[in-house]
């Protein structure tokens, strides 16, 4: 069973995978398919309308080189 990342209401989870991708010179279509995802499952992690799963955030880390946290930013509301 695949599960997503949990997000709190009232926080934000932001990312910096677009950035990345566009860095290292790739389409979209490309990291798709090195992720073994969908161009679109791409476009809307890049656009904020998708949280991936832990499996997919740990393949996006790895293919990067980077740690979950240096992509993916979790910010809370100070109430």
């Amino acid at each position: 069973m695949e599960r997503k990342l949990y997000i709190e209401e009232g926080s934000d989870l932001e990312n910096r995978l677009e950035q990345l991708r566009r860095e290292r010179g790739i389409t979209q279509d490309e990291l798709a398919a090195a992720l073994a995802v969908s161009r679109q499952t791409i476009g809307s992690l890049e656009n904020g309308r998708y949280n991936p799963s832990i499996l997919l955030a740990f393949k996006i880390a790895r293919y990067f080189g980077k740690t979950i946290e240096e992509i993916f930013v979790y910010e809370e509301d100070a109430e």
